[in-house]
């Protein structure tokens, strides 16, 4: 299935998302800061714009998730580990990169930042209730699944 989602260019420079292959999940996010490059010092996070905004369907979200690549060869990921896009926001697409390393790191404008993948969101309401019913997990909490 094929959802088109508008997208609007904030600045001339801009790129749209894409694809890495016919089957990927995510949608590639390119820095567009105006700016040549972006220093990220070791351990601190910058917000770095996309130039995009985009009108994400009602019942879905956007899910800004880390480029493995980016990850594994500069240190770099989303600050929040993953951002998220409502469907009502029509802002610019900004990722907060965050620095693990102990260097200082340089993200090129029009260098993919992060990949965004659309997934339905499912509304919900909570109802507060003084029991929950039981279950054979109950309590168990970190690391309890794994005990016998």
């Amino acid at each position: 299935m094929n959802v088109g989602i508008p997208v609007k260019k904030l600045k001339k420079d801009a790129k749209l998302p894409t694809a890495g292959s016919r089957q990927a999940a995510g949608y590639d996010l390119y820095a567009c800061t105006g700016a040549q490059r972006t220093l990220i010092a070791p351990h601190t996070s910058v917000l770095i714009g996309t130039g995009i905004a985009c009108a994400i369907p009602e019942g879905y979200f956007g899910a800004v998730f880390a480029r493995s690549g980016l990850a594994a060869k500069k240190g770099l990921r989303p600050a929040n580990c993953v951002g998220v896009v409502d469907s009502d926001y029509r802002g610019e697409i900004m990722v907060a990169l965050h620095n693990d390393t102990e260097e200082e790191r340089c993200v090129e404008e029009g260098e993919r930042i992060a990949q965004l993948v659309v997934m339905p969101c499912l509304s919900v309401s909570f109802i507060q209730k003084d029991e929950l019913d039981e279950t054979e997990r109950g309590e168990g909490g970190f690391g309890h699944t794994g005990r016998r």
